[in-house]
This record gives structure tokens, C-alpha cells and sequence, in this order.
């Protein structure tokens, strides 16, 4: 059954390629039309050759992941510093206070976008796998967007929010009672 996960991942017919062609003068557009098409698709592979177009995804991408990594780990220090210093609660109050508005930056910005569905591979070992990449593999390696579950990771990052905020009010409503 896991086989054919990634199996389907190396199908040629959900892999799509952007390819660097510039034709006309509104060729960047092109390319964002295309990479739009490709996500909203559902492709399991995105391969990005236009180095401008790739960067902007590869960044935009990292700023999600980091909005997350930051919601995840900030509730969870909010938890941890509201157990040990149990009499001050304004220690841990920004701690879940940012990861609270990490998540809903996240919920605002990217839930609903397609892009959040992919993660960019630089694994040079995965890359090998995918077979029509050994066709295109020009001096600079392109951006290689690969389609992942998010569902666990959502789920993740709302419940420690939450449970960090909630915490964090009721230490505040202890501690002013």
C-alpha cells in the first residue's frame, strides 16, 4: 500500500513541468499561470524551471513552514514555562499570545491557498527517483515541489495554539482572581 503512494508520485501523468520558455514578453505570467494550473491540479510533482518563479514559491513556502514552526513551538513553550513558573503567569501570556496569532496568520494566509500542500524537495537522493527529471536536469537545479498530507500538521499547530491559549487564560484568570 505504501508502494503505491509513491508510485503514483513517479507517474509521469501527475508530474508537471514548468518549463523555462520565454516565447513572448509576458512569459513570467505564463509561467505563474502554468504553476497555478499544476497546483491547483493536485500534480504530485511540480517541477519549477524559471529560477525567478521557483525562488518566490521556495520563499513563500519557507515563510508558511516558519509560521508554523513557530505557532508549534511557541505554544508549546508557553505550556512548559506556565508549569514551571506556576506564579507568574505574564511569562508564559506572549509565548501562547504569539503562537495564537502565528496560527491565525497561517489560517488567514496560506489555509486556503493551493502552494500549502507542497513542501520544496532538495534531497538529491529523492530527486534521482523521479524519472523525467534526469531529462531536464539543466547547470541549475530547478525547484522540485512535491505534494504532502497537511492535514496532521494543521491539526498540529491549531490544537497546541489553542490549548496554549486557553492554558495561558486560565493561569492569567488564577493568578488575578
Amino acid at each position: 500500500m505504501a508502494d503505491e503512494g509513491s508510485d503514483r508520485q513517479l507517474d509521469p501523468s501527475h508530474i508537471a513541468i514548468i518549463r523555462e520558455v520565454y516565447d513572448s514578453e509576458n512569459a513570467h505570467e505564463t509561467f505563474e499561470l502554468e504553476l497555478e494550473r499544476a497546483l491547483e491540479a493536485g500534480c504530485s510533482v511540480i517541477v519549477v524551471e524559471p529560477s525567478r518563479l521557483g525562488d518566490e514559491t521556495a520563499r513563500w513556502i519557507a515563510v508558511g513552514n516558519c509560521l508554523h514552526k513557530t505557532a508549534v513551538l511557541s505554544g508549546i513553550g508557553a505550556i512548559a514555562t506556565g508549569l514551571v513558573w506556576t506564579e507568574r503567569p505574564y511569562v508564559c501570556t506572549p509565548l501562547g499570545a504569539l503562537s495564537l496569532l502565528c496560527t491565525g496568520l497561517y489560517t488567514v494566509s496560506w489555509q486556503f491557498d493551493p502552494c500549502v500542500q507542497y513542501q520544496v524537495e532538495r534531497d538529491r537522493k529523492k530527486l534521482e527517483k523521479i524519472p523525467v527529471l534526469c531529462n531536464i536536469m539543466p547547470a541549475s537545479l530547478p525547484i522540485v515541489l512535491v505534494r504532502r498530507d497537511n492535514s496532521r500538521r494543521k491539526i498540529l499547530h491549531t490544537s497546541v495554539s489553542l490549548i496554549a491559549a486557553a492554558f495561558c487564560a486560565w493561569r492569567l484568570y488564577d493568578a488575578y482572581k
